[in-house]
């Protein structure tokens, strides 16, 4: 069995600590909607940046996908969806409302490439990387002053 060499990455858990904390806060907030960030995973594939965000029960007319100054913007509005029932809610995790996300993408990314699909709940965003320039080595000599 080949495994996989994957890079760590000491601030990914900041990043889940952070979301765990700002639910715990917006649970305690009035129950009305407000913001919030759907996860997101940003692979490099075949020459691709392939941006990955979890959008389930979001139609694809709910999301705006902007690119302004060299990042992506993803953003949209989920409306909560009114249940008619005479039991109580007891525990209520969905999210609803307002999200968004800004993703710096690298320079020279051409916008007018960029393609986006939703299946199964997943965004998938694919963007096309520039090619990097061949880099030459360089020699340099120092001078006596």
């Amino acid at each position: 069995m080949q495994g996989a060499l994957i890079r760590w990455d000491p601030f990914a858990e900041l990043t889940e600590l952070r979301s765990r904390f700002d639910r715990m806060l917006d649970d305690l907030g009035d129950g009305h909607a407000r913001e919030w960030s759907p996860a997101v995973d940003l692979i490099r594939d075949n020459g691709h940046l392939v941006l990955r965000a979890d959008v389930p029960g979001i139609k694809p007319e709910e999301i705006s996908i902007e690119i302004d100054h060299g990042v992506l913007s993803l953003s949209g509005k989920h409306e909560e969806t009114e249940e008619k029932t005479d039991e109580r809610i007891v525990r209520r995790e969905r999210r609803y409302g307002a999200f968004s996300r800004r993703i710096p993408l690298p320079e020279g990314v051409d916008p007018k490439k960029i393609k986006a699909v939703t299946r199964d709940g997943v965004l998938e965003v694919t963007i096309p990387l520039p090619k990097e320039p061949a880099q030459e080595p360089v020699s340099i000599t120092p001078t006596a002053v």
